[in-house]
């Protein structure tokens, strides 16, 4: 069977904006006569940074070339910390500067980083540019290449500045996580266990009995991610907005993006698929603290997460971190808080998280000086 026939489609159906994210090997190889297909006449950017660029810029641009496709390069610095209003600013000047215009396209090549970046860039260049997502991790090829969330983290917190802007296409091409670093490729995983965790009791189950065979590749893998994929795309055609259920895909980040704030962004000490698992841990426990879960279910999740080499403790985050009164602080700037009141994505079981709001301060912090290291 060819690499072509190998490939799985999954759609989002936004009605006109609707797109595909085509799942398989050799992906970028032919991302050229993809993108021409569906832009036919455009030029474009590729974002990228100096880590991908190394291994996976030549590749693409060749494919481009090989469509009729005028491209330019724009490469960052890897990390998180790049994911701000100075490199931004960078990016859209570079945009500009390249004279590309509204049916041009901003093809973003890398991991969560690039593509929420990028993606912010096209949504505000000339009030819109088209947009392409090719990720390259599998954090990014499972949650933030898909549903339209673009933005840029501030010293207040994570993702605070951003615009919701629908690429056209996705390319996951599963045949570059061969080359990611082994923590990376963890990382990405906790986002895949998330969708189990939320609503799909039988696909966490069959993680658990399945994720070495993700980590080695082939036939498990493919189908890990695209029933990632599909689970994102059917709450994102109900929510594009995040009006409501959308929120659920949230699980784990409140208490992780406040981590991440904590570490500064450092990538060194903590990247976000790390942080996203601790988050998790803490919110199956705080719901079995709050009695609205069992402890069982808790320790179940933990267990998974574990297992495959990803924390679940503050205390495995290298470094100091603050008290929690100041881990609180990050967790009432988060995006999740609605006129002041603390909102969670808790669970009464595994797969059954749901969206729970008012939650009082005081119990979180109790939570929180639990948690921290003794």
């Amino acid at each position: 069977m060819s690499e072509e026939e190998d490939t799985v489609t999954v759609t989002v159906g936004l009605g006109e904006r609707a797109y595909d994210i085509l799942i398989g090997k050799g992906l970028i190889a032919g991302a050229g006569a993809r993108i021409a297909a569906r832009l036919p006449g455009a030029r474009a950017a590729i974002v990228t940074d100096e880590n991908v660029a190394a291994r996976h810029l030549a590749p693409l641009q060749a494919s481009l070339r090989a469509a009729g496709i005028d491209s330019t390069t724009v490469t960052l610095a890897p990390g998180e910390r790049s994911k701000g209003f100075e490199t931004l600013e960078q990016t859209v000047d570079a945009l500009l500067g390249a004279r590309l215009e509204r049916r041009d396209a901003v093809i973003a090549l890398g991991g969560g980083v690039v593509g929420d970046l990028a993606g912010f860039a096209a949504g505000i260049v000339r009030r819109g540019m088209q947009f392409v997502q090719v990720p390259t991790s599998l954090l990014a090829q499972v949650d933030s290449s898909v549903g339209g969330k673009t933005g840029i983290n501030t010293p207040r917190g994570k993702n605070l500045v951003g615009v919701f802007h629908q690429p056209r296409l996705v390319l996951a091409d599963t045949g570059v996580l061969d080359t990611l670093p082994e923590r990376e490729f963890r990382a990405g995983y906790a986002e895949v266990a998330k969708y189990g965790l939320i609503d799909q009791p039988d696909f966490f189950a069959w993680l658990e009995a399945n994720w070495r065979e993700v980590f080695s590749g082939g036939p498990a893998r493919t189908q890990a991610i695209a029933r990632s994929c599909r689970a994102k795309a059917e709450i994102v055609e109900r929510d594009e907005r995040e009006a409501g259920e959308r929120a659920l895909l949230n699980l784990g980040h409140t208490f992780g993006h406040a981590l991440e704030a904590a570490t500064g962004y450092d990538s060194a000490r903590l990247v976000h698929g790390e942080a996203v698992a601790i988050g998790m841990a803490m919110a199956h426990r705080f719901s079995a603290r709050m009695n609205l879960a069992s402890p069982d279910d808790a320790e179940r999740v933990e267990a998974h997460l574990r297992a495959v080499g990803l924390p679940t403790r503050l205390e495995q985050v290298p470094g100091a971190l603050p008290g929690a009164a100041a881990l609180l602080s990050y967790i009432a700037q988060d995006k999740k808080v609605s006129r002041g009141s603390l909102t969670f994505i808790l669970t009464r079981g595994i797969g059954r998280a749901f969206i729970a709001r008012d939650v009082p301060a005081s119990q979180v912090l109790a939570f929180l000086e639990e948690c921290r290291p003794q």
